[in-house]
């Protein structure tokens, strides 16, 4: 006798499925992708928009669909199951908030399957020097169309918009759908962790005046590409922004004291954080040091880092 699966709990994601077309609300589908990570959590989570002859598909996610030539296995038969979800309707675009290869790869897999354009954020051309193996930037990212900031594409029943968002990447976009107030918020808002902003291409001031710009909005939910949907979205962009400025105050009140390393400074800020973190924490880290740098708030001697009127021992 097959014993069934538990329960699906909509608001943990270590018990959704990989593979299955998930109905969210009458427009919306998740499908989550098979690569688990410590900077993924439970995978990526691609979502269909549309319910009538065409839909669309934002984030296809990584390479390894599990299509021919696509070999790579931490995506094995994603496509697969979002080529499922779509059935017989037409997809209309394949959508990508940023080109992080957890995000973007499989688009050109998908598009192989079934003829759809690429549409969205901008190709980005720069090494990644961070720690985020498995979501560096994907160089073969090549969009037939790239949306700018307040444009909109649509199908039978639904209205996209994009919503510019750098400071995670700097080609990073948001996606609004107009017909139900929702807001597709890629790796800028996550539902289980801060995102990561790895200098040079991530940007903190970008980071926390894109914040600033959703918290101007009036979206009711927010479907992250990692974690829980987000149903009180000011409320946690409110309390993300002030995250942020009290790491920056953490930082600067450390430097007012002596000089730190950024490995230091991670282990004075991120007790009991998972070793295998440590080094996107530093990217951070790193991040609100330019920030401050540029502000005149602290300064870099060498691997160093102090602010200008500290006390040396």
């Amino acid at each position: 006798m097959t014993q069934a699966p538990p329960p699906e709990d909509p608001q943990d994601p270590t018990t959704w499925p990989t593979g299955r077309s998930v109905q969210l609300e009458p427009l919306v589908r998740r499908v989550l992708a098979p690569n688990a990570s410590p900077y993924t959590f439970t995978g990526t989570q691609t979502y269909l928009v549309g319910t009538g002859d065409d839909v669309a598909v934002i984030d296809p996610g990584p390479a390894g669909s599990g299509m021919p030539g696509h070999a790579d296995t931490r995506g094995h038969g994603h496509v697969e199951a979002i080529v499922a979800a779509i059935g017989k309707a037409r997809l209309s675009a394949i959508i990508c908030t940023h080109t992080h290869r957890d995000h973007s790869p499989a688009s050109r897999a998908l598009q192989s399957a079934t003829g759809a354009p690429i549409i969205g954020c901008a190709p980005l051309m720069l090494d990644d020097d961070g720690p985020r193996a498995d979501a560096a930037f994907d160089p073969d990212y090549r969009p037939d169309r790239v949306l700018t900031h307040g444009e909109r594409i649509g199908g039978q029943g639904w209205t996209i918009e994009a919503v510019a968002t750098p400071g995670h990447t700097s080609n990073h976009l948001c996606y609004a759908l107009i017909e139900s107030e929702a807001l597709f918020t890629g790796d800028h808002v996550m539902g289980w962790s801060t995102s990561v902003v790895s200098p040079p291409d991530g940007d903190m001031a970008a980071y926390l005046a894109s914040l600033a710009l959703l918290q101007e909005r009036s979206d009711r939910v927010y479907y992250p590409a990692h974690g829980p949907q987000i149903d009180n979205p000011r409320q946690f962009v409110r309390g993300m922004i002030g995250h942020r400025r009290q790491r920056e105050r953490q930082i600067v009140t450390l430097l007012e004291k002596s000089l730190y390393t950024i490995p230091d400074l991670v282990a004075a800020m991120y007790k009991g954080l998972d070793p295998r973190l440590h080094g996107a924490a530093g990217r951070s880290v790193l991040a609100h040091l330019v920030d401050l740098q540029r502000q005149g708030r602290v300064m870099a001697q060498g691997e160093h880092w102090v602010a200008p009127d500290a006390s040396q021992p």
